[in-house]
């Protein structure tokens, strides 16, 4: 109908859509991301969703804290689940002395005196947006440092969320323009776009709503998650470049 608006989708389903690639790659969450895959295809809500998706545990704290921070009762309400994943003003009620103690509580025990790089890390002004995790938490950056370059750089670039324009598309598959991570020596920056095949379906199951030419839409992994308006655009794309910023500005002995 004219004038209508797709209706907002459910948090847990949007949460899945971008969890389910790195589950496929045995990186996180539960043990049978085939079943995700099937649930998520079929927009199937329930709470045996909720509960697989409670097994995210390097995400599930950060929607806690966004929540939290905003008066929000369910860390799977879509506001948070976007904040998390694309960016929204929810992240900027976080505080961020209750993420760095938070960050502590999860790391410190893995880290030992690693813990103070980290800790130094979330003290520079970090919010709690999946792009934090990638650049601040995970080590790539220090092995980047270290002169190990193409197998960390990978890694940055397709755990990251990105945002691509599609240029083509059938029934499996997406040729995206979008964005490659890049490293000088010194410094990760975004490279100018480039055409990337990307998947959209695999035995006919799918994440993304349906995507046409010229739709702006999530990639996560070698997966296509989301279809993206241009103002979710432009925050995933800010929250990615204070990241990237914070990770390239950060003393060596942070990300070392």
């Amino acid at each position: 109908m004219k004038g209508s608006r797709e209706p907002a989708t459910d948090g847990a389903l949007l949460f899945a859509r971008y969890a389910y690639p790195p589950n496929a790659l045995g990186y996180c969450g539960s043990d049978d991301p085939a079943t995700l895959l099937e649930r998520t295809a079929a927009g199937a809500v329930d709470d045996e969703l909720r509960r697989t998706l409670r097994t995210f545990d390097g995400a599930w704290p950060y929607l806690e804290l966004i929540a939290h921070a905003n008066g929000i009762a369910d860390p799977l309400d879509a506001q948070v689940v976007e904040a998390y994943w694309i960016g929204n003003s929810l992240l900027e009620s976080v505080d961020i002395g209750r993420m760095a103690a938070s960050l502590e509580v999860r790391f410190r025990p893995l880290l030992g005196r690693g813990w103070r790089k980290l800790g130094d890390a979330a003290g520079a002004g970090a919010l709690p947006h999946h792009s934090f995790h990638v650049f601040g938490v995970y080590p790539h950056v220090g092995l980047l440092r270290t002169g190990v370059v193409d197998q960390p750089l990978y890694v940055l670039d397709r755990c990251r969320i990105r945002w691509g324009r599609v240029v083509d598309a059938d029934a499996d598959y997406a040729l995206v323009r979008s964005q490659r991570l890049l490293w000088d020596g010194r410094r990760l920056h975004l490279g100018i776009p480039e055409v990337e095949r990307v998947i959209i379906k695999t035995g006919g199951l799918g994440l993304s709503r349906p995507l046409h030419p010229d739709d702006w839409c999530s990639l996560h992994w070698n997966w296509v998650c989301d279809r993206l308006d241009a103002a979710q655009v432009q925050r995933l794309r800010a929250h990615t470049i204070r990241s990237l910023n914070a990770a390239n500005d950060a003393p060596s002995h942070v990300l070392a």
